[in-house]
């Protein structure tokens, strides 16, 4: 058995407090729950608006930075144009010189190699060459020194198509003006060859226009390199990179070069070249990324902000809403557990005050309705009970009375005055096992006293008090039972004696009606960890209209005597000892009921008991 079990004062509070823990983690769990949701919602709104507002960035600065590489791919044409345009100037200005026309008139090359050079200082340009009129380069110099065979044919492939400004030799970009040398008038006379001066289009160049339009630029051709700002792409070197592919003039596209992401515009420019050539402007997306990022720090920085905010408020708003109604909880609870004095909430919102109140209403009524219920019924038990207890009470005195005159007659003989004196003493022992039932039934379960018996000797003494009623006189009693020494249990003998008893008497006092044999079997088995009795008599069996309330108090039907309390004691004895009675079957001939009870914690071997048993009885 449990210490609850043993202490039910403190079975009941420890019950109490699993109860109010159990609404206090209740109650946490809604706030938790509520809270959560809040931050959940507080922090998907974050997320959200921080990829909204990233991807709206993004789409801002792709949209200025391509605006932007468009429009320094124009300024970067224009000044690479103004460039040519003085170029034009200068070279025109050398095309008109009479002493560089009287050079070409003259048919020895060597002289002409000789004669270019001082043009070549004066002018003092990257490159200068001299053609004659047949489109062959007769003289070329470039960067302080005679130029190769190769960029002389370059420069002969430059004279053939002069609407090409841009010269690719090698890994060499130039860009040129052609004039040619007329004798005489240009309108009427004859052209003399053709003067050839450009500049170099290098790294300085290239980078000093980068600064200018703020954008990186690289001039490729072949997807080879040839001149670049970037310190990452090697620069008239013909080393290839990554580069994207030609875009049209709107468009632009990403690639990564080196370590850093940039977004890139391409310009096609192989129309004015002497060979497939592209103009690549990049703008650096990194700065941009830092910027942004440097924005999603913010939104997420306010985000945590709100969050932190809302989650508070939160927490104290559910704290307002959940905790007028945890107490109206506990209230509800306490009172299904029987406590009606229990404080209900009177603040909160409105609607759980009028909730409250509601309540507090129902209780109320519930609370005056059980008790004119409990009146009632009190009421009603005392009647029958009066009803009962009287006529049996009243049956037993006039028995006594009615003798008791006849005993002071004085004229009765020695048999008669026996016969009157053991109706006296039978009327006495009615009334006795009357007022004996009555203080059993009110009697609690704490005042059991419980210690190891023998069934089967409990039983054999109820066959014997049962042998001695009258209502037994013409019944035949009989015990089955296999191993009388094994029915062992931890009981309070004289209360389990007592309900086979009144099971005993309730079967004879059934078979009154019975004509033929009267037999009353109390059959009894032994298990692991209850011990059952079965009582079967062959009378007419239980009446139908008393079968659901057999085992109320002062139920009986068709007999004489009796209060209507065997079965009900008989039932309250077994539950006390973790049992119970129960009609196990009825019909004509047939009353089954059962006894069963715990076994309980054995103190002693069955063998002790029984040998001390015997010693008693002898």
């Amino acid at each position: 058995m449990s210490h609850d079990q043993l202490d039910p004062a403190r079975s009941k509070a420890s019950s109490k407090s699993l109860a109010f823990h159990t609404r206090e983690y209740r109650g946490i769990g809604t706030r938790v729950l509520l809270i959560a949701a809040t931050a959940v919602i507080l922090a998907t709104a974050t997320l959200v608006s921080l990829l909204a507002i990233r991807r709206q960035l993004q789409r801002a600065v792709t949209a200025n930075l391509s605006a932007d590489l468009l429009h320094s791919i124009a300024t970067f044409e224009e000044i690479q144009a103004q460039r040519i345009r003085a170029l034009d100037r200068e070279n025109s200005l050398l095309a008109d010189l009479p002493s560089l026309k009287a050079l070409m008139t003259t048919s020895d090359q060597r002289t002409i190699e000789d004669g270019a050079v001082e043009f070549w200082k004066v002018g003092r340009n990257d490159l200068f060459a001299v053609a004659d009129r047949d489109g062959r380069v007769v003289a070329a110099f470039a960067e302080g020194a005679p130029a190769s065979p190769v960029l002389k044919s370059d420069l002969a492939a430059a004279l053939n198509t002069p609407a090409r400004p841009f010269v690719i030799s090698g890994v060499h970009l130039y860009a040129c003006s052609v004039k040619p040398l007329y004798f005489g008038s240009q309108a009427e006379g004859t052209i003399l060859g053709y003067v050839v001066s450009g500049f170099a289009i290098e790294r300085d160049t290239v980078a000093q226009l980068s600064r200018t339009t703020g954008v990186e630029a690289i001039f490729e051709t072949r997807q080879k390199v040839l001149v670049s700002s970037l310190a990452s792409v090697p620069s008239g070197k013909g080393e290839g990179v990554q580069l994207p592919a030609p875009q049209p003039a709107s468009d632009s596209t990403t690639v990564n070069i080196g370590n850093e992401h940039y977004l890139a515009v391409s310009r096609d420019l192989s129309a004015r070249a002497t060979a497939p050539l592209e103009l690549i402007e990049l703008k650096s997306l990194d700065q941009e990324e830092r910027s942004i990022r440097e924005v999603d720090r913010l939104v997420l920085l306010a985000g945590l902000v709100a969050l932190l905010l809302g989650t508070g408020l939160m927490t104290a708003l559910s704290r307002y809403v959940t905790k007028p109604l945890e107490e109206l909880d506990a209230g509800v609870r306490a009172f299904a557990a029987g406590d009606s004095s229990h404080l209900l909430p009177y603040r909160g919102t409105m609607e759980v005050r009028e909730l409250s109140a509601a309540f507090a209403g129902m209780r109320r009524e519930i609370l005056q309705a059980n008790q004119a219920l409990l009146e009632s019924e009190r009421l009603a038990t005392i009647g029958r009970m009066a009803s009962s207890v009287s006529h049996d009470l009243r049956h037993y005195l006039a028995a006594i009375y009615a003798n008791s005159e006849f005993l002071a007659s004085g004229r009765l003989s020695d048999d008669e005055r026996s016969e009157i004196l053991n109706e006296i003493r039978t009327a006495v022992d009615g009334t006795t096992e009357l007022l004996e039932s009555l203080l059993i039934f009110s009697r609690s379960g704490p005042g059991i006293r419980r210690s190891n018996q023998l069934v089967s000797t409990l039983v054999d003494r109820a066959v014997a008090l049962v042998r001695a009623h009258p209502d037994a006189a013409k019944v035949e009693l009989s015990v089955r039972s296999e191993n009388p020494s094994e029915t062992i249990a931890v009981v309070d003998g004289k209360q389990i004696e007592r309900a086979i008893y009144n099971l005993l008497l309730n079967a004879c006092q059934a078979n009154h009606a019975n004509t033929g044999i009267l037999r009353v079997v109390v059959t009894v088995e032994v298990h692991p960890a209850d011990i059952i009795l079965e009582v079967a008599d062959n009378g007419d069996g239980v009446p139908d209209q008393i079968r659901g309330t057999l085992f109320d108090p002062f139920v009986s039907e068709g007999k004489q005597k009796g209060s209507g309390l065997g079965l009900t004691l008989a039932q309250c004895i077994a539950r006390e000892h973790g049992g119970d009675v129960t009609l196990l079957s009825t019909r004509p001939g047939e009353t089954i009921f059962r006894l069963s009870i715990a076994r309980g914690h054995l103190d002693a071997p069955a063998a002790m008991l029984e040998n001390r048993t015997r010693v008693r009885t002898s």
